[in-house]
């Protein structure tokens, strides 16, 4: 993966320990990467994987539709993988724990879009920015904790 270009990092503060945080993360990825619409998605694209699969809960070889997990360290590393029609790419997530019981949450993407098709792909997602806008989204999501994230409130 680290053959891959950098394409962009986000990082979130996290009012919550590593295992915490750990445990969010595996939640909202199974719960972002797994819907209707990303699979729609994958199969326009022709990804690798089409469909959701591999172990559960998440572990190495768990998929996704256009994601595989290719890296698994509990608390520390979720590495996603995966490749379609324009891009091959790669999203990883780090966690570092902070000495007043937060936790950073790091996601760095990494693609190569070969071809002029792929060329054409990168403007349409990196450079106009809704590749930015998601993960900032997704990141919020982390920050919050899965019941903000389904639209509770907390007691």
């Amino acid at each position: 993966m680290d053959r891959l270009p950098f394409v962009d990092e986000h990082t979130v503060l996290v009012d919550a320990g590593p295992e915490e945080l750990w445990r969010r993360l595996l939640v909202q990825v199974e719960r972002s990467l797994s819907g209707a619409a990303g699979a729609r998605y994958a199969r326009l694209v022709r990804a690798d994987p089409v469909a959701a699969g591999g172990p559960r809960p998440l572990d190495g070889g768990s998929a996704f539709p256009g994601f595989l997990v290719a890296g698994f360290e509990p608390g520390r590393e979720l590495a996603l993988r995966g490749r379609h029609l324009f891009s091959t790419y790669a999203l990883v997530y780090r966690i570092e724990a902070l000495s007043d019981g937060r936790s950073r949450l790091r996601a760095e993407t990494r693609a190569v879009f070969p071809g002029m098709a792929g060329r054409l792909y990168r403007l349409l997602v990196i450079s106009s920015g809704a590749h930015a806008f998601a993960m900032r989204r997704m990141m919020a999501a982390y920050r919050r904790g899965p019941r903000a994230a389904r639209g509770t409130r907390a007691a």
